[in-house]
């Protein structure tokens, strides 16, 4: 078994302001629904610094001080994998404007829930919400998606 493999690293922020977290509704026909703005790590730039500009492009916000609370993963058809970075954000600065990436808006925690959410976005809010669960990943087993949360 290899050692190393290809990786796509990508982000994701659970920004909250008091009861309420500040979502996205995704217009992106492959992943739509709502969910937290975040993106792409580009090459050679820090985590940290990747999910302050990605939150920044999508939502006007300036984070500071974002917290890894965990992760999302899973293996690709190619047989690289895909992570998504999930961080947690409480301080911010700017004024919210919406992006090509879907319009954001302010939700209360607890009526999240009842939205139409993007596709395994209902278990990911646990990574975000319960200490003791750090992992969202997925495993092909016997051509269907396993999912597993640790």
């Amino acid at each position: 078994m290899a050692r190393t493999e290809t990786v796509t690293l990508t982000n994701m922020c659970m920004i909250t302001d008091g009861t309420r977290v500040l979502v996205q509704n995704r217009v992106d026909p492959d992943w739509s629904g709502y969910t937290f703005p975040g993106g792409h790590v580009e090459a050679g730039e820090s985590f940290t610094d990747a999910v302050i500009r990605e939150v920044q492009e999508e939502t006007g916000l300036t984070i500071e001080a974002p917290r890894l609370c965990g992760i999302k993963d899973w293996p690709e058809d190619d047989g690289s994998r895909y992570i998504v970075l999930l961080y947690r954000a409480d301080r911010f600065t700017g004024t919210l404007t919406s992006s090509g990436e879907g319009e954001v808006s302010w939700v209360e925690l607890d009526e999240l829930r009842s939205l139409p959410l993007a596709d395994s976005m209902e278990n990911m809010l646990r990574v975000f919400l319960e200490e003791e669960i750090s992992e969202q990943y997925y495993l092909l087993e016997n051509g269907k998606w396993v999912e597993m949360l640790k």
